[in-house]
């Protein structure tokens, strides 16, 4: 929102009509007008109301605010430019027959055919925020003295233009905006470079800790240990879970001991290293919540649900798919040994494994809103997809493609070695190489992130269950289905990916392991 002075240093007479004309630029940049107010060389103010969207390239004569009958127009310039704003709106607001019988409609299919002053105001679907808020406050690595490392929360903007490309147009570096300027693509090529790059060391840094770690690692170790301690091998439950959190427990074990303890890989790469890890992930607790582990709610609480606003978000359309499949599959399972919400309420050891997971695994956080029960049927599908969903697809899609995005240090810094700008101009290449992390933290990020991307020897993908814990025949024939779904989501997505520069392959089930193992 802003608003703008043009002086105009002649006397115009008396001002019937004002023309505002817009140019396109090189987005889609698509300006709502409110007004326009003329200061007389009386001190008189004459306001213009506009009201309405400037799209393209495109011009708009405004009268002023007073109302008029037709017949109390006298003057043909005012004539004329009432008949050519009926004649303009004819020509895009036209009738249509929906159905035979009933009211006519307009002419239009879909709401984004509509002209853009009859839209809905918040369907703006075309920017997108990313704020790291998360990270203000948290401690930057000081392990090594020889090595100052920085961090910053920076607020980046994104738009999607006409041809579906989101790109960020403005970028600030820090939550104080006296403090921090905002950067934008018509700065300096190096200001908005670096600019950039700090929002990509900001995005590894809650990536690996929150989205990797917490939301992945942590979350299915909860589950697998309330499981152990709470349903024995005879239950249908354990039987399903088991395979998915194969060497979960282990894993994160030597995450521990070697990873993200003191001392560790993170302590020498990573600018979170060294206790800001620990802070970071603390913060990211407090604000995790059983319904951000449902994919499909989780996706809609970010807002980037619609197809139609976004019509390329893969991550999006190949979990739908997925997640549909698993739970399919869950409910096939369990309907098979619960017949009624009633025998799920009488299930003592599957009341006692939910229970584990929120009052001892998440320390029964108000916040987290994980269920201490499940009443239903229904309640026991969706707690058991999402424990498998967890554990299989959403760490496939957060932890394989991490060397394809990170191996380029620019691309995902593991940490940085000046503080963030807060002025403009300042940047060159210089100031840039002397910011990215050194060689020999490089080396320790690249190292890491190659060996986490990569597939166990013998790795069991989504649906193989070789060791028959079940042994019941509608149990295998729900496996069967469940594979041949799968084998159906593989193809699907092995199709769309022909031919695209930029593949996207995360969520497709041939690539999605059966547990959080590496």
């Amino acid at each position: 929102v802003d608003s703008y002075d043009v002086r105009v240093g002649e006397d115009l007479g008396d001002i019937v009509l004002v023309k505002i004309e817009k140019k396109k630029y090189w987005m889609q940049d698509d300006w709502y007008c409110r007004y326009v107010t003329v200061k007389t060389p009386d001190g008189d103010y004459v306001e213009f109301p506009c009201f309405r969207w400037l799209v393209d390239d495109k011009e708009v004569v405004l009268r002023d605010g007073r109302a008029f009958l037709p017949q109390d127009d006298k003057t043909s310039l005012v004539k004329q430019h009432r008949q050519k704003e009926l004649d303009t709106r004819r020509k895009t607001i036209r009738w249509k027959e929906w159905q035979p019988g009933i009211p006519m409609s307009i002419d239009s299919n879909k709401h984004r055919d509509l002209p853009r002053d009859i839209q809905f105001d918040s369907d703006a679907g075309n920017l997108y925020i990313v704020d790291f808020e998360i990270l203000e406050g948290i401690s930057a690595n000081c392990t090594d003295p020889q090595t100052v490392q920085y961090l910053a929360a920076p607020i980046c903007l994104l738009y999607k233009g006409v041809q579906n490309k989101i790109l960020p147009i403005a970028i600030q570096l820090g939550q104080n905006p006296d403090k921090n300027p905002i950067f934008l693509p018509t700065d300096g090529q190096y200001d908005w470079l670096l600019a950039k790059i700090w929002v990509r060391s900001a995005d590894f840094q809650y990536h690996q800790n929150v989205t990797h770690l917490l939301r992945t690692h942590l979350i299915t170790e909860v589950f697998a240990i309330a499981m152990f301690r709470q349903l024995p091998a005879v239950h249908p439950v354990f039987k399903l879970l088991i395979p998915h959190i194969r060497f979960t427990i282990a894993i994160n074990t030597k995450a521990r001991e070697q990873l993200i303890c003191e001392h560790g890989i993170f302590d020498k790469a990573n600018a979170t290293g060294g206790g800001g890890h620990v802070q970071l992930i603390q913060k990211a607790t407090k604000d995790l919540t059983f319904r951000s582990l449902c994919f499909p709610d989780a996706i809609k609480s970010r807002g980037v649900d619609s197809e139609e606003d976004l019509p390329t978000y893969f991550y999006r359309d190949d979990g739908y798919k997925v997640w549909d499949a698993t739970k399919s599959f869950v409910s096939d399972v369990v309907s098979i040994y619960y017949n009624s919400d009633e025998r799920v309420r009488e299930d003592e050891e599957i009341q006692a494994f939910v229970k584990d997971a929120c009052s001892f695994g998440m320390q029964d956080f108000d916040h987290c809103e994980f269920p201490k029960s499940l009443k239903s049927l229904d309640e026991l599908i969706e707690y058991l997809t999402v424990v498998i969903f967890t554990a299989s697809a959403q760490h496939a899609a957060v932890n394989f493609g991490q060397y394809d995005w990170c191996s380029w240090i620019p691309n995902a810094p593991s940490t940085m070695r000046k503080p963030p700008p807060q002025e403009k101009g300042l940047a060159n290449v210089n100031t840039i190489i002397e910011t990215l992390p050194d060689r020999g933290r490089s080396s320790w990020h690249l190292g890491a992130v190659w060996a986490l991307s990569q597939y166990q020897e013998n790795e069991l993908y989504l649906g193989m269950y070789p060791d028959e814990h079940f042994i019941e025949k509608p149990v295998k024939a729900a496996m069967e289905k469940f594979r041949k779904k799968l084998s159906e989501i593989t193809g699907f997505i092995k199709g769309r990916n022909e031919g695209k520069k930029l593949p996207y392959y995360n969520m497709s089930p041939d690539k999605i392991p059966n547990s959080v193992a590496v």
